[in-house]
């Protein structure tokens, strides 16, 4: 589910003594350690802590190393702040000289957030975008159509050449995020007509749906899985009755 596991990003500006973490990620004593040891080699300390959504593999370790650096937490959700200020779309997070835009990319979840550093031209994307794979829309939080948005509105950065980097949330750096983006609305649209197609064909349930559509995927991922098809249904489901 996590590819290489998660991705957790330590921005510093050149000469900076200030850091931002994105994503402290999942309570693994190993992790946190390695987050602390790249920032003590950069000679900083942690100021600041944002993360793009609140899944624990994301977000789990971010109270414990808030208390532990005495930094805030910047979120969407307010249930993983800590500190007074929220994010929102347009937003601009600065710590030093470095400076983050939020971007509201929902669909994965409802509180997906990316990171635009117009520095660098690099988008962090959270689940939004993998560096291998697709990700999941996760369902009831997660909703198609605000999925197709985001995916549409990241591809809008990439043609305007805002964004020529995306830095997922697991696996590699993309370095063509037009293309990456294309495939996966290529990708979203091909397992759309696919559930249409198994719901003509008679299945009813997620999981009939998910044993035709996906039985070349692993096993394990079928409840991953699951979650996506139900909200492709409920994609379908929306559509017809508009």
């Amino acid at each position: 589910m996590t590819l290489d596991g998660t991705n957790t990003w330590v921005l510093i500006e050149p000469g900076s003594t200030d850091a931002l973490v994105v994503d402290p990620g999942p309570m693994h004593v190993g992790h946190l350690t390695a987050i602390l040891d790249r920032v003590k080699e950069a000679g900083a300390r942690v100021t600041s802590i944002a993360l793009t959504h609140g899944h624990p593999d994301h977000a789990e370790a971010a109270r414990e190393f808030s208390a532990f650096t005495n930094a805030p937490v910047h979120a969407l959700d307010p249930a993983n702040r800590l500190g007074s200020e929220g994010l929102g779309d347009g937003d601009v997070l600065k710590v030093g000289d470095l400076e983050l835009r939020v971007v509201a990319t929902p669909g994965h979840t409802g509180d997906s957030l990316s990171f635009l550093i117009p520095a660098d031209r690099a988008l962090l994307t959270g689940d939004t975008v993998l560096g291998r794979g697709t990700t999941v829309v996760a369902h009831p939080d997660g909703r198609l159509a605000d999925y197709f948005d985001s995916l549409a509105r990241i591809r809008r950065m990439t043609e305007s050449e805002d964004v020529g980097t995306i830095l997922p949330g697991h696996g590699p750096v993309v370095a063509n995020p037009r293309t990456a983006v294309e495939f996966y609305l290529t990708h979203r649209a091909a397992r759309l007509a696919q559930v249409e197609a198994a719901r003509s064909a008679g299945d009813r349930t997620a999981a009939q749906i998910v044993r035709r559509v996906y039985a070349d995927v692993d096993r394990g991922l079928w409840p991953a899985a699951e979650l996506s098809v139900l909200a492709q249904l409920e994609y379908l489901d929306a559509k017809k009755d508009a």
